[in-house]
């Protein structure tokens, strides 16, 4: 009986770990209950099951992209009513959304278009500029403080969510890889099924290959994909 392990899902290849450890720890096998190879293989498993259906990221990037959303609607809004603001010359303030509309043109009128980094760069220097206490009075006179503070509220919570992803990633990456933890399990799998099969004309081990080899034959039907090179004879 052939069988890739490298070709089993890993939901598949999970399930026939857990079978062959649950088997082997039955009881009804001594043989191999107390085996150093059936600890290592469990150990292996051990790993391999605390990661493989994790997600590779941390599942925070949902949470950022929204919170970019709220800052990009808020900066657009106040870009717009002021784009509109200073075309009213018969309004008394006009000149104040002119000279605040050149603010927002100089760190680019499109930043809600950037990438993260780019965009977090540009709307930093630009709350500084918008901070300075002139800035601040036209923004008051022109009655759009309120939304200057909710755009400089959004953009630090963006920063702040941004922030705990890029820390989740990294403490993600300093964990071995999922593909490396497989790629240890199947190696040990593979040396414990070949004990097995070594020692299968043993009396006490004909039953612990039988059992096993039914394991392996149901994983193998499980998939689809094509037969492979562990073998139990």
């Amino acid at each position: 009986m052939k069988i890739t392990l490298s070709k089993l899902s890993t939901k598949d290849l999970a399930t026939l770990c857990q079978r062959i450890i649950n088997s082997s720890e039955s009881g009804n096998f001594p043989v191999i209950s107390n085996h150093p190879l059936l600890t290592e293989f469990k150990t292996k498993y051990a790993d391999y099951d605390e990661v493989y259906t994790k997600q590779i990221y941390s599942g925070k990037g949902v949470n950022v992209a929204e919170a970019d959303k709220e800052r990009d609607n808020v900066f657009r809004n106040l870009k717009n009513y002021l784009n509109s603001y200073r075309k009213m010359t018969l309004l008394s303030n006009y000149q104040f959304a002119i000279d605040v509309f050149e603010i927002f043109k100089a760190y680019d009128l499109n930043l809600d278009k950037l990438s993260y980094s780019s965009q977090t760069a540009q709307m930093k220097k630009l709350i500084e500029e918008l901070e300075t206490s002139e800035n601040i009075q036209k923004l008051n006179a022109l009655l759009l403080l309120p939304s200057f503070n909710e755009m400089k509220s959004k953009h630090e919570a963006f920063e702040l969510i941004f922030a705990e992803q890029a820390g989740a990633n990294a403490d993600l990456r300093q964990m071995k890889s999922a593909s490396a933890i497989r790629r240890d399990l199947e190696k040990t799998l593979k040396s414990f099924l070949s004990l097995i099969t070594a020692m299968k004309d043993i009396p006490d081990w004909k039953l612990l290959y039988a059992d096993s080899n039914e394991l392996v034959k149901a994983a193998k039907n499980s998939s689809i994909k094509p037969e492979n090179n562990t073998q139990l004879p």
